[in-house]
């Protein structure tokens, strides 16, 4: 079957629906939202671990033009995220949009349109295609020999497989990110005994959690203008956050002061105490939330081992420096694939260009954007606009409202096809790796997922939220050159 749009929208996540609005609102009238899933919500939909939510506080993480006042906690859970892009849906008509169970396979353009083809055998003709697939949900499963030899449930937190109760069982855990950070404290409270496998030791700060009383919740929907105050007050510490990153001395002391005293408080053991001490500068490496880590790992029943795996032996988990422990079952809590998610997109531009050949030598888009030689082509949360501090829907946010102006001043100059200037996304590109040449990600002593495998720091913005919002605010059609309909 074929169809045909102006605007074709990849993922129905935070980023395609925010997509779909400002399109709207700039008189796209045509729009359709390809999403592989039977549901949006996209990282919040994949994630369904005990213990998910977010790290940012709810009244941050949410659209700002859809406030929610009856937000439960201070810092939401998966399945209310969820929810609240549910309703966002539901409220703006955007499930009219979306046609579900269709994974992108390849799109082409052909000198006037994007051709694309679904893994279903759907096909789809658009004036403009978006890829608003964000990177949260592609597993990162490590090649270890022996994985294939263990007998009992293994599975990645991105995959939780609720059918397996892990109830009076040995676990084996291997790694402490952000989702073991979150699913080891609910899972140690009903395991008969939790071995985390810590290669890295991560910095796991508190946070001011809990329940949003009733009464607020009331408050805040009769005075919309309260969680609006709260939503700008949240955002200036977290932009405050970013003194700790550019490495200025008093926030770094701060940072590390409360670390230390989260440790510390839970932990009395020196040598566990030494074991769950980073080696590596604070910021290097995401800096997680939690205020049930450390309290866990001070349970009888859980257990850190600072090594990797090294392989698996049956029901054995062979850590890199020897040792060996048993285990009733195996959950991966290793992250997931972001800086090659090349490998995933089947892209091609003009003159056969494929996006992989373009990011032969690193992911690159102009202003986080667009890409040169790709025409009418837009990638939200692309190269350079991840964050270690803030809210990336604020980031989200202000790329929506830079393409909806670029498509206002399209129309206003009858223009039908751009591209982003190539000279101007190369010295963007040159810029911020300058940028991060000197920052904490490349000079921490770490190795992390923002880093390619050519050592390239292509995830993230190196700026506070502040800057790229004006910095998008600031860009238009200018940052664009017309294409003539047929160059291919």
């Amino acid at each position: 079957m074929h169809h045909t749009t102006e605007m074709l929208i990849i993922g129905a996540g935070f980023s395609g629906l925010t997509m779909a609005l400002e399109a709207r609102k700039r008189g796209i009238k045509d729009i359709a939202i390809l999403e592989k899933a039977e549901d949006i919500g996209g990282t919040w939909r994949e994630n369904t671990y005990p213990g998910v939510a977010c790290d940012v506080p709810s009244h941050l993480y949410s659209m700002a033009t859809h406030p929610n006042p009856h937000w439960s906690r201070a810092y939401a859970g998966g399945a209310e995220i969820q929810a609240y892009l549910q309703n966002v849906a539901h409220q703006e008509g955007l499930y009219d949009l979306c046609h579900f169970g269709q994974a992108l396979k390849s799109a082409k353009w052909d000198g006037t349109l994007w051709q694309v083809e679904t893994v279903d055998g759907q096909f789809w003709s658009a004036r403009f295609l978006v890829s608003a697939i964000g990177a949260l949900h592609h597993p990162s499963i490590p090649d270890i020999s022996g994985t294939e030899s263990f007998p009992g449930p293994c599975f990645h937190s991105a995959e939780w497989d609720h059918t397996v109760d892990l109830t009076g069982k040995h676990v084996a855990v291997v790694g402490t990110g952000a989702s073991a950070v979150q699913f080891v404290p609910e899972i140690a409270k009903v395991a008969r005994h939790v071995t985390v496998f810590q290669r890295s030791a991560p910095y796991v700060m508190p946070r001011p959690d809990g329940p949003i009383a009733p009464w607020v919740r009331k408050l805040y929907a009769y005075l919309p203008l309260l969680p609006r105050i709260r939503r700008k007050l949240i955002f200036m510490f977290f932009e405050f956050r970013h003194r700790v990153f550019r490495g200025e001395e008093r926030a770094m002391n701060f940072a590390l002061k409360m670390w230390r005293k989260s440790l510390e408080g839970a932990i009395s053991d020196p040598e566990e105490r030494r074991i769950l001490t980073p080696d590596y500068r604070i910021g290097c490496k995401r800096i997680l939330s939690s205020n049930d880590w450390y309290p866990a790992l001070a349970r009888d029943n859980v257990s850190v081992i600072p090594h990797g795996v090294a392989s698996i032996d049956g029901n054995c988990i062979v850590a890199t420096d020897g040792s060996r422990t048993e285990a009733d079952a195996l959950i991966w809590g290793t992250g997931f694939q972001v800086t090659n998610v090349v490998e995933r997109l089947d892209i091609t531009g003009t003159d056969g260009l494929t996006l992989r050949s373009a990011w032969a030598n690193g992911m690159s888009a102009h202003l986080g954007t667009a890409i040169a030689g790709f025409p009418n082509f837009f990638i939200l949360l692309g190269p350079h606009t991840g964050l270690g501090h803030n809210s990336v829907v604020l980031m989200i946010e202000a790329q929506v409202r830079h393409i909806g102006r670029v498509l206002s001043e399209m129309q206003h100059k009858e223009l039908s096809v751009i591209t982003p200037d190539a000279v101007k996304q190369a010295a963007f590109t040159q810029e911020m790796q300058n940028r991060h040449a000197d920052s904490v990600w490349q000079t921490g002593g770490c190795t992390s997922w923002y880093i390619d495998a050519d050592g390239q720091n292509t995830t993230l913005w190196p700026g506070t939220v502040a800057e790229f919002q004006k910095r998008m605010s600031q860009s238009g059609l200018e940052q664009y050159n017309p294409v003539r309909t047929g160059d291919s």
